[in-house]
């Protein structure tokens, strides 16, 4: 039964069940595994993406190695509490996710760029956004957005992202999408 349409947000909402919608495409919002009755929000999902880039570049490590170390339960745990660390002072969270999950140092470091080819390296803030975008606009039917972190920071496309001697980072959103599902730039 539909009980009512708001098109400020974009969603529809029946009896007990939200339905979000992206573009055209419908989804079912991740609910918070802490309070059920929340629902994570893109918001959320970008806050994740930003530590993740400030952990991977903090230890030189690539972000995959960051969220597999996680795994999707405590992505699911870090993007149910986002609402509330976003708050935190970030140096902070970053330790805090270092020691709880064991992080260590690598040698891959994403801000060695030939300063021919990039004057000026991306931030932890802007490479949130676009991993978020990019996150939620490949998200699929029955996915929840920690399957889906875990999906795209797996995938090869990532290493063309975040080599800023290259203009990937900085395309469009569409055109960053339709990479991520041909398989490359």
């Amino acid at each position: 039964m539909l009980i009512f349409a708001e098109n400020f947000n974009n969603k529809i909402m029946a009896e007990k069940e939200v339905i979000l919608y992206h573009g055209s495409r419908q989804y079912k919002p991740m609910t918070n595994v802490f309070f059920p009755d929340e629902q994570i929000s893109k918001d959320d999902v970008y806050f994740v993406c930003y530590m993740l880039e400030r952990i991977a570049r903090q230890l030189k490590q690539p972000k995959k190695y960051v969220a597999n170390a996680m795994g999707h339960d405590e992505l699911a745990k870090k993007l149910s509490l986002a609402d509330t660390l976003h708050s935190e002072n970030p140096l902070a969270v970053e330790a805090d996710w270092t020691d709880e999950y064991n992080l260590k140092a690598g040698e891959y470091d994403v801000t060695k760029v030939d300063p021919d080819l990039c004057s000026c390296i991306p931030t932890a803030t802007q490479m949130g956004k676009v991993y978020k975008r990019l996150i939620i606009d490949t998200l699929q039917p029955g996915e929840d957005y920690a399957n889906a972190m875990l999906r795209v920071y797996n995938n090869p496309i990532c290493d063309i992202i975040d080599n800023y001697n290259t203009s990937a980072y900085y395309e469009p959103s569409p055109y960053i999408v339709r990479s991520y599902y041909s398989g490359g730039f």
